[in-house]
This record gives C-alpha cells, structure tokens and sequence, in this order.
C-alpha cells in the first residue's frame, strides 16, 4: 500500500473527534464513510460539519464552492459491511474491548492491504492490535481537538507495526497538512501524558479549596495559556478528559499523579460534559 492508493477513508464514532477528523479528509480530497452505531449521532456531525465550513466561507478562509465539495465528499453510513476502504480511522470510547471488536470486524471486511489506525487519546496501541490477524498494519493517528485547526498529529507505533505503516501514514499527515511526530508506544502517547497534570493538578487544587475554578482558569490563561484547565476540559468534553485520566491511572499502576479527580467523576454521572451538553464546569445555556 502506498499513500497514493489511498482513496477513500472510513471514519469509524461521529462525536466531536470523529466529525473533525472526516471534515479534514474530506478537505484533502478524499472521500469519506463517516459510521456511527447511532444515526443521530451521525446527522448531528454532519451538521456541525455543515456550520464549520460555512464559518470558513464567512470568515474567507475557503470558498463557498470549495464548502461544497468537502460537504459531497462525506457519505453518512448505517451499514458496517460499507466500511470497504484503504484507510480507517477509528474513533469511539476510550473502551478497550470496543475498540478490539469494531477492529477484528474491519479486518474481515477488508482487504489485508487496509490500513487500520485508532485516535485513542490513552490506550497502549499494542494492546488493541493483540487479536488481530495483521498488526503490523495497524497504528495509532491521534488527532487533538479540534482536528480541523490543530495542526499536531502522534503517530504511534506499536510492537508489531512497521516501519512501512509508519511512513505511509507520515506521507498520509503531509497531505492532510497536519504536523506528524513519531511516538512510542505508551499510555497517554506524548502530549497526554505531559498534559495531563495540567488537568489534574487543577482539578487537585479545587478539591482542596485552594482556590474556584474560574480563579484558577484566569491565572493560567494570565501566564500565557490559551484556556485554563477547566474551559479546556469543557472543550475537549469532561467525559473524555475523566476517561483518559482514568486509563492512564490505571495503565501506570494506579500511579497517585494519575489518580481521576471525584469532582469531575460527580461532573461525568450528572451529564455535565461540557460544551456538547451544555453544562460542564461553566454553563453554555
């Protein structure tokens, strides 16, 4: 497989991270199988879609026909079996077993030839490619959120991909004009790894009354971050940040500088996700 051959992509959960990601490779040209268990979920995406191009249009980033042409290239499936592709691009709960079953069914599906990557934010890459029959062709290509404007991308490699899958999907981040580096296999990759204290240590200062969120949120954002620990956790989705953390937490050992804060575990059961609901740390209604 070389990156050329690659036509058409099918990209596997439509939630925040799964539609940015079809909407960048759709943007590169390529056509694209968004898939979702939940019909909903896909029509929601597509809709976001729809906005973020328009935005663009609006504010002269692209043209209306180049909207257009992203907007034709994005085909909502229902059916599993559609998945035929060169390229796949997972991205669904940070659930180990859920993640090994839509693998082991996409192997079926496809040809060997098929290149299998997950944008799991935290799970070692060699353990989601242990039951597969081919993985030396399966890879992690994590996106940060929003895909479309962060221009990072981790290529992880596992025990058994090779240097050839690894080089493909570097070719493959050129043409989606995204910044590649190359990780190692490891719980939380690079940037979550380092980044995850950002969270935690808010999240620490709160439980102990040091200070409110919103305080702790503008004295970061006074030291030179874009957004404080807790805008960006209702960013990236409350949910997600908690299911990482708690991956990671256990992947090292229950390592205390891991450990998943209460508040945010109240935040998660009560439906407080965030941007997406609504309501996380701060209120969007």
């Amino acid at each position: 497989m070389t990156v050329d051959a690659i036509k058409s992509v099918a990209v596997v959960g439509a939630g925040t991270m799964g539609q940015g990601i079809a909407q960048v490779c759709a943007a590169a040209g390529y056509k694209v199988l968004l898939y979702d268990i939940q019909p909903d979920l896909i029509s929601n995406a597509l809709e976001r879609i729809r906005k973020n191009l328009v935005t663009l249009v609006e504010k002269g980033k692209i043209t209306a026909a180049q909207k257009d042409s992203v907007t034709a290239l994005i085909t909502p499936v229902s059916d599993f079996r559609q998945l035929q592709v060169e390229l796949v691009i997972e991205a669904v709960i940070e659930k180990l077993e859920v993640k090994q079953k839509i693998f082991a069914e996409l192997e079926k599906i496809n040809d060997q030839s098929c290149i299998l990557t997950t944008n799991t934010s935290s799970i070692p890459i060699t353990q989601i490619a242990a039951s597969l029959k081919y993985p030396q062709r399966f890879a992690g290509l994590h996106f940060f959120n929003p895909a479309p404007a962060m221009k990072l991308v981790e290529i992880v490699k596992g025990t058994a991909t090779t240097d050839e899958t690894v080089q493909l999907l570097f070719q493959l981040a050129q043409k989606l004009s995204k910044q590649a580096v190359l990780a190692q296999d490891s719980p939380g990759f690079i940037v979550n790894r380092v980044a995850r204290h950002y969270y935690v240590e808010a999240l620490k200062l709160l439980e102990e009354n040091v200070a409110d969120f919103k305080t702790i949120d503008a004295l970061l954002r006074a030291t030179g971050f874009k957004m404080g620990p807790f805008e960006l956790m209702d960013l990236i989705g409350v949910d997600v940040n908690f299911s990482v953390t708690t991956s990671m937490f256990n992947a090292f050992h229950h390592d205390p500088k891991f450990r998943p804060s209460r508040i945010q575990q109240q935040k998660v059961d009560a439906g407080h996700h965030g941007r997406k609901t609504g309501k996380g740390f701060y209120d969007y209604e």
